[in-house]
């Protein structure tokens, strides 16, 4: 009896933890609770430095003295800083990729634990009121049935007990994919998608804005410029991948 209890047990955490690794399908290590190989976890490193303390754009040398990249030289931001977990290239691209579009959820935890520790090291939270995660459009998130923002934004809430507002900033217009769009497209895709459905909510308030992926920044700079609007005293902004 406890043979046949041991087995469905076995069976049941291969359906949550699949023997093979959900990258590169290499076999995982025996009893890993990593739904990643050893190879892949050790890829999935946190941003290298130096990067631009503004907007998180890593470039080549040493790291040294905090500096802004000319990527932020021309830019109107409507936020202080973009703080971002890791750079948006191979393993860290596929999980974040498998994730938000096929629902791959079990590969979350393996995001989340670099996209807290960003938190925790770049952001004060002494000084934060509120954590928004940036909506979906109702009929997006219904086709895929999860906002992934709002998953990590809750993670992120639960673990540092910030308060999260998920409801208030809502998408008001259903925009065109930005993954084949140049950066002045990408801010004029988003112009007046978002506003928020009790500005007072935000009133004074220090906010963070989470999102899954940070490229030119325009939809979570058009969130910013919103929350500005509606009276926040400030807002930064979190993302797990970099592109």
């Amino acid at each position: 009896m406890l043979g046949a209890i041991q087995e469905w047990a076995k069976v049941a955490l291969e359906l949550v933890y699949p023997a093979d690794c959900a990258v590169c399908k290499a076999t995982r290590e025996p009893g890993s609770r990593s739904a990643l190989c050893g190879k892949c976890r050790e890829e999935l490193r946190p941003l290298p430095r130096p990067f631009c303390e503004r907007c998180s754009l890593p470039f080549a040398g040493q790291a040294g003295e905090p500096v802004r990249c000319s990527h932020c030289a021309d830019k109107v931001f409507h936020f202080e800083k973009a703080v971002c977990a890791c750079r948006l290239t191979g393993v860290a691209r596929e999980c974040i990729h498998r994730f938000k579009y096929n629902g791959a959820l079990w590969l979350g935890p393996e995001l989340a634990e670099l996209f807290v520790a960003a938190a925790r090291e770049r952001i004060e939270w002494a000084k934060v009121d509120c954590v928004v995660p940036v909506p979906l459009f109702p009929a997006r998130a219904r086709e895929r049935q999860f906002n992934q923002a709002e998953w990590f934004a809750r993670r992120l809430a639960r673990t540092l007990s910030a308060n999260m507002i998920a409801n208030n900033l809502r998408r008001i217009r259903d925009t065109a994919t930005q993954a084949f769009l140049n950066a002045a497209e990408r801010a004029q895709n988003v112009r007046g998608a978002f506003a928020a459905r009790r500005p007072e909510v935000f009133m004074k308030s220090r906010v963070v804005v989470v999102d899954d992926v940070f490229t030119t920044g325009a939809t979570t700079n058009e969130c910013a410029r919103v929350l500005r609007s509606a009276g926040a005293e400030s807002v930064m902004v979190l993302t797990v991948g970099r592109g």
